[in-house]
């Protein structure tokens, strides 16, 4: 037999730390991600359009120094440095073609920065979520002035064993 809450289970409780400003309207929220969708991508995602072959419709720009490009980089990726983006994209990109821009990691926004100076010079452009750093951290294959290297997967950052995190 089920019994209704009590009147002191069921009073809203005092907003913490996680409600005090309320959640955003469903229709607000749904806006907010959507947008949020349309200027970034993750590692994952990106890894994914790159293995499956053929054209994946966008090009993979890594923003860091030539230090940086060096001791690793996404296979296949531009390197073309923030500071020499005014410089340089146009020789290197097409506008037609969207680019996912990178830099180190969360804790950089090289990546941002390098979107914002494509952005203005008229490309379509998202940038990658985690960076180089996640990259590496997810498994994934990456280039260096020796050839191709490969480290295991930091099961905090990719499911152990599994392809696809399920998101």
């Amino acid at each position: 037999m089920t019994t209704a809450p009590s009147a002191a289970s069921s009073a809203p409780a005092a907003a913490g730390p996680v409600l005090r400003a309320a959640p955003a309207a469903p229709a607000e929220a749904a806006a907010y991600f959507r947008a949020s969708l349309a200027f970034h991508t993750d590692v994952s995602d990106v890894a994914a359009a790159l293995a499956a072959g053929g054209d994946p419709g966008f090009v993979v720009v890594d923003c860091r120094s030539t230090e940086a490009w060096d001791q690793g980089h996404v296979p296949g990726a531009v390197h073309l440095p923030t500071a020499l983006v005014p410089e340089r994209a146009g020789r290197l990109l097409d506008r037609s073609v969207p680019v996912v821009t990178y830099c180190w990691g969360p804790g950089c926004n090289g990546a941002a920065r390098a979107a914002l100076a494509l952005a203005e010079l008229g490309h379509r452009v998202k940038e990658m979520l985690g960076g180089f750093e996640y990259w590496v951290r997810e498994g994934l294959a990456f280039e260096t002035g020796q050839g191709q290297e490969r480290r295991a997967a930091d099961p905090l950052t990719a499911p152990a064993g599994a392809g696809d995190c399920g998101c």
